[in-house]
C-alpha cells in the first residue's frame, strides 16, 4: 500500500497564520471602505443642503425692501403710499414695528444661540406660498420671519397689513420648514451712512440689537450677511478629532466628531434698499 502524506503541523500553523493575516487585511479594507463611504455620503448630503438653502435665501433676500409702484400689480385696498414708505424705511423688521404683534422683529440671540430675521417686502405670496386671501397676481405687504426651531430652519409668513392694524386677518399665518439638521443661524447687517450723505454702501456690519439706534439716526440696512451651520444626518461619521467652528461674529464652538459639519455663509446686497437710499440724497 502507498503511504499518503499530509500537511505537517508546521505547515498547518503557517497556513493558519497567513490566513489570519489575509483575513485581517480584508476586514481592515472593508471597515475603512465603510467609514469612507459614510463620510462621503455625509459630505454630499450637507453640501446639497447647503447649495439649496444658499440659493433659496439669496433669491428671497434680494427682494427685501422691494416696493415697485411701476410694474407691480398692487392691491390698493390700503394707502399704498404709506405702505411704500413703511417697507422702504423699515426693510428689516424690529420689535415695536407692528401694532398687532409688538414682539415680532429681528433679534440677536445671546451666547451663540440662533438669531431671528424679520423682513418686509412687496410680493404676491409670502415665504410659505400663501396669498393671504388676495387675488392671484396682486401684490401686498409681506412679512417673513426666518428662524431655527429645534434643528429645523423655518419661515413664517404674515400679511403686513394685518400686522400694521390696517385690515382684519382672514388667513392665518403659515409656517414651513425650509431645511432640517441646522445647528446654527447667525446674521449681521450692513448699515449705510446717514441716508442723506450715503451712496448706498455699507460702512459697518452690526448685529440686530444695534439696528434701532442706527435707524433713529437715519442709517439704513443695505446689506445682509448670514451664516448657517449644517450637520449630516448620519451620526456614525468617524472623525479623528472634534471639529470647531466660529460662525460670523460668534465665539468658536467645539462640536461632536460623529457628524460632518459645514458652514455656508454669504453677503447679499439689498439692491432695493440701496436704490431707495440713493434716491433720497
Amino acid at each position: 500500500m502507498k503511504r499518503v502524506k499530509g500537511f505537517s503541523l508546521v505547515e498547518l500553523m503557517i497556513s493558519l497564520a497567513l490566513g489570519l493575516v489575509i483575513s485581517g487585511a480584508i476586514i481592515q479594507v472593508l471597515v475603512s471602505s465603510s467609514v469612507t463611504n459614510k463620510l462621503n455620503q455625509a459630505v454630499a448630503q450637507v453640501q446639497e443642503s447647503g447649495r439649496y438653502i444658499t440659493s433659496r435665501l439669496s433669491s428671497e433676500f434680494y427682494e427685501i425692501g422691494r416696493y415697485d409702484t411701476i410694474v407691480a400689480s398692487i392691491d390698493n385696498s390700503v394707502d399704498t403710499v404709506a405702505e411704500a414708505g413703511f417697507i422702504e424705511n423699515k426693510p428689516i423688521g424690529l420689535a415695536g414695528d407692528f401694532v398687532s404683534n409688538t414682539t415680532l422683529g429681528s433679534t440677536q440671540a445671546s451666547s451663540g444661540a440662533n438669531d431671528v430675521l424679520v423682513v418686509n417686502l412687496l410680493a404676491s405670496t409670502d415665504c410659505t406660498g400663501s396669498k393671504h386671501g388676495y387675488a392671484a397676481g396682486d401684490e401686498f405687504h409681506v412679512v417673513n420671519r426666518y428662524y431655527v426651531s429645534g434643528n429645523e430652519f423655518k419661515c413664517t409668513g404674515y400679511d403686513g397689513r394685518v400686522l400694521r392694524g390696517l385690515k382684519t386677518q382672514s388667513v392665518s399665518p403659515n409656517t414651513v420648514t425650509l431645511l432640517d439638521n441646522v445647528s446654527n443661524f447667525q446674521l449681521q447687517y450692513g448699515v449705510s451712512d446717514v441716508a442723506e450723505d450715503s451712496n448706498g454702501q455699507a460702512i459697518t456690519y452690526v448685529t440686530a440689537d444695534k439696528l434701532a439706534a442706527l435707524r433713529a439716526q437715519n442709517q439704513q440696512v443695505v446689506a445682509l450677511r448670514w451664516g448657517i451651520l449644517l450637520k449630516s444626518y448620519q451620526n456614525q461619521v468617524q472623525q479623528t478629532s472634534a471639529p470647531t467652528f466660529a460662525l460670523l461674529n460668534e465665539n468658536q464652538v467645539t462640536l461632536d466628531s460623529s457628524h460632518y459639519y459645514q458652514v455656508f455663509a454669504k453677503t447679499v446686497s439689498l439692491r432695493n434698499v440701496k436704490n431707495f437710499v440713493r434716491s433720497i440724497q
